[in-house]
């Protein structure tokens, strides 16, 4: 997700600061297609950055540990990517979006040998993350800065185990990639047994979310969705990580995971999912929408 933002600095300007002789990066600032990236230090980890456009929080990256993963939807999908196959086996995977390649790197670390796909429509951003944040030259990691849905329809078919789409232009997840139809292309390059994650942004009173699942229901029959429990009662605006797949999901796991991690949180399955869906409608080329803006505050 992003927002609007004012720079604080100009395009490729990094800032120093010198403490007791120790000389600590702070903030790069630069002008990407998607308006103004920043790369801030973590001062807790040495060569670890949080990766910001426009004042949102869009991806943590600790070159030393790539299994490290900050943020809590994406720990998720990091628990999701683990329970795909058995321990150390290598995946095909295709990234929607890539921020700073976090999940691409973490897949990279826990499954050598892996191959993967990264669509990244704005080709500045990919070429800041790659200069200052290189990904290891030994990952099999292949990167196109085109659109999310035209990359996705150059994927072969029954190419990919896993599908992850993190996609977000001014904060909004685009329309293109909210249908029937986009999911349809989805389901198209995963193998019979892939799976298909998605991070959702919403908040009261969640029609996005609702549709989203209504929408991924026509498509795979296998459901399951992670979430802050104060998002899925619609308290505040946040993520969500939707799962889908055509065969059953290791749901049991998958919730025990998530509500032991840091920030703990809650997975819907089955009727649960079902009754927190409510009807909703799903979502065609023709009548789609961008997800909704997230609240001044989103990001405080």
């Amino acid at each position: 997700m992003a927002r609007r933002g004012a720079s604080s600095g100009g395009a490729g300007a990094r800032k120093r600061a010198d403490r007791k002789g120790d000389r600590k990066p702070d903030t790069l600032s630069e002008k990407v297609d998607g308006g103004l990236a920043e790369l801030i230090p973590d001062r807790e980890r040495p060569r670890a950055w949080t990766l910001t456009l426009d004042g949102a929080p869009q991806s943590h990256v600790d070159l030393d540990d790539p299994s490290h993963l900050s943020f809590a939807y994406q720990r998720r999908i990091g628990h999701i990517t683990d329970l795909a196959a058995p321990a150390g086996q290598p995946l095909h995977v295709v990234h929607l979006g890539g921020g700073a390649f976090t999940l691409a790197r973490y897949v990279a670390a826990t499954r050598p040998r892996s191959t993967q796909q990264i669509v990244e429509l704005d080709a500045a951003l990919v070429q800041l993350v790659r200069r200052e944040l290189p990904l290891d030259p030994q990952a099999r990691i292949r990167v196109r800065s085109t659109d999310a849905r035209a990359g996705l329809g150059k994927i072969p078919d029954d190419w990919a185990d896993l599908v992850i789409a993190d996609v977000f232009s001014g904060a909004r997840t685009p329309a293109h990639l909210t249908s029937a139809e986009f999911l349809t292309d989805v389901r198209r390059v995963l193998k019979p047994a892939g799976q298909y994650v998605a991070n959702l942004a919403d908040g009261p009173p969640l029609a996005h979310l609702r549709g989203q699942i209504a929408t991924a229901a026509t498509v795979f029959p296998e459901l399951a969705l992670a979430a802050d429990p104060a998002v899925l009662r619609g308290r505040r605006f946040g993520n969500a990580v939707l799962l889908a797949s055509a065969l059953p999901l290791k749901v049991a796991e998958l919730t025990r995971r998530v509500a032991t991690d840091p920030h703990p949180g809650r997975v819907e399955h089955g009727k649960e999912l079902a009754d927190f869906t409510g009807g909703a409608a799903a979502v065609s080329d023709a009548d789609a929408r961008p997800s909704p803006a997230p609240p001044p505050s989103a990001f405080e």
